[in-house]
């Protein structure tokens, strides 16, 4: 039957033949649509088109967008009105026109996309079973090649956290991100690197630890998250002082330059999965101790570390709370670091308060230097753990004798060494063109009676400083004056809140005001933390 009505702007024009007409009337031409969409495929199609009419699509379905030779899976929104796309286009976002890699007006076709295999698995894993190797690395492998929508990562990250993953669960997970990503390789027999599995505000050791390693000669190519649930990860920090966003490329050559760098690993293509996963997991507040070690094994492996040193505090407030958990924990990284031939010890801190004064990129940088400067005024706290894991870390190297690490970093520090290797790291990183600083909104919170700080919640100072504005606005944050065992007399301030948008600050002093998250006591808490 012929196509008896005008074809839209955009369509080829149909013919008496009846599968030429049918192909005909779903081709579109192709459209950018500037729209950043992190990590998520997505394509837009206008309601007045007449393939959303005949074909019968439906908002956030899944789409093939193919033109017979390249093809990628997309979710579809639909579009009403003319200032995104007209009825004979499809657009397409930045990420998924970048993926496709076809110029705009070329000529497209879409269709229902089937749904991917390993869906299967992951509704096995709601129903509370558990998964085989091959299962992982089909899920991996569809989430790398865009093919979940981001409800369907929900559900599996839902699902594995809800059930639970066995042992062997989280080695396959691991496996399955590690394969389904690039991995770098180092000219060293030993390459470094250390982690904290994070729920510290501040806690910034990174910065310091990794040019002390460097200044030192050992390799330690540090690729940093960003943050998920926190006020501000490594990378947002150092973004402050320097350039983050590497090419793989001009990275192993600062890293072969400095013996070590200090960038966002998101350049890198190391475990996209876990990229992925992580936008998911963002707005959730999803942080399931399975997902958690694959996900940082993954990336270290990926980043080509031969050797790690990871971080776990333990407080009432931090990720771990207990002992126990954390000997669970030490027991699974062991586990898996062990199947995949990573040298990995893990250390347990003191998680009862923030690391350091300053909580936010901003407050958080100027920790960091004050350190690195040895400054008089500089956190004692950022300084001691700083020094602590450094020295741990210089023990992989066998030159170095067992109990002899702490002492060679602190020499390192107080040196000038490792200050003068940070602004190496940052001269060929790339400095920082834009100038931040903290927030010009401010507002102190004291103390409403005499004592001395008895407890500090982790989470409430982190959730106080995101609502502040970090990690987005750099400068946003809070500033701690008074740490656990100090005394305080009513009035007297005990952290400040920095923000830089009206609304923020506004949202962030009521949290603080219904609970600013210190406690005061008639006598300073003499119970110790939990370290190793």
């Amino acid at each position: 039957m012929s196509n008896k009505h005008n074809s839209p702007a955009g369509y080829n024009s149909g013919s008496n033949n009846t599968e030429t007409a049918a192909a005909s009337t779903k081709t579109l031409t192709l459209q950018p649509v500037a729209i950043d969409t992190y990590h998520e495929n997505v394509a837009y199609l206008h309601r007045d088109c007449e393939i959303y009419r005949a074909e019968g699509f439906q908002a956030l379905s899944r789409i093939e967008v193919s033109d017979g030779e390249t093809s990628i899976l997309t979710v579809l929104n639909v579009v009403d009105g003319d200032r995104i796309i007209q009825p004979g286009q499809l657009g397409l976002s930045e990420q998924a026109f970048k993926q496709l890699g076809l110029p705009a007006g070329h000529t497209v076709h879409i269709a229902h996309a089937e749904p991917p295999a390993s869906m299967q698995a992951v509704r096995r894993k709601i129903a509370g079973h558990g998964l085989n190797r091959k299962n992982y690395l089909g899920i991996c492998r569809d989430i790398a090649g865009n093919r979940y929508s981001k409800m369907e990562m929900a559900s599996f990250l839902v699902a594995c956290g809800q059930s639970g993953m066995e042992r062997n669960e989280v080695l396959y997970l691991t496996e399955a991100m590690l394969a389904t990503g690039d991995r770098l390789s180092w000219d060293a027999d030993l390459v470094a690197d250390k982690h904290c599995i994070g729920g510290i505000p501040g806690n910034r050791t990174s910065m310091i630890v990794v040019p002390i390693i460097a200044a030192h000669g050992m390799m330690i190519p540090k690729t940093s998250s960003r943050a998920i649930t926190s006020p501000s990860g490594t990378a947002d920090t150092m973004e402050v002082l320097a350039q983050t966003r590497l090419p793989v490329d001009e990275l192993r050559h600062i890293v072969e330059q400095d013996r070590g760098c200090i960038a966002w690993g998101g350049t890198a293509n190391l475990a996209p999965v876990d990229d992925r996963l992580i936008s998911v997991e963002r707005p959730l507040a999803i942080d399931s101790a399975g997902q958690m070690v694959a996900s940082i094994l993954s990336k270290k492996l990926a980043a080509g570390s031969t050797n790690l040193l990871i971080d776990i505090p333990v407080g009432p407030t931090a990720k771990v709370h207990h002992p126990d958990q954390a000997m669970r924990l030490r027991k699974l990284f062991e586990f898996v670091g062990d199947e995949l031939n990573l040298h990995l010890e893990v250390l347990f801190t003191d998680g009862r308060q923030p690391v350091g004064r300053g909580i936010g990129p901003v407050l958080e940088a100027r920790d960091v230097i004050q350190v690195l400067e040895n400054q008089p005024d500089a956190p004692i706290d950022l300084r001691q753990k700083s020094l602590l894991l450094a020295g741990r870390i210089l023990e992989f190297d066998p030159d170095v004798r067992g109990g002899q690490g702490y002492v060679i970093a602190r020499d390192i520090l107080d040196s000038g060494r490792a200050l003068k290797k940070m602004r190496s790291f940052i001269q060929h990183q790339g400095e920082q063109t834009r100038t931040f600083s903290p927030g010009k909104l401010t507002r102190q919170i004291c103390a409403d009676r005499d004592g001395y700080i008895t407890g500090i919640d982790n989470l409430q100072l982190s959730r106080i400083a995101r609502l502040a504005g970090a990690p987005m606005d750099k400068g946003a944050g809070v500033d701690l004056y008074k740490k656990l065992g100090d005394e305080v007399a009513s009035g007297e301030p005990v952290y400040c809140i920095f923000a830089e948008f009206p609304a923020d600050f506004q949202f962030a002093t009521d949290m603080s005001l219904r609970d600013c998250g210190v406690r005061i006591g008639n006598t300073p808490d003499q119970t110790p933390g939990f370290m190793e």
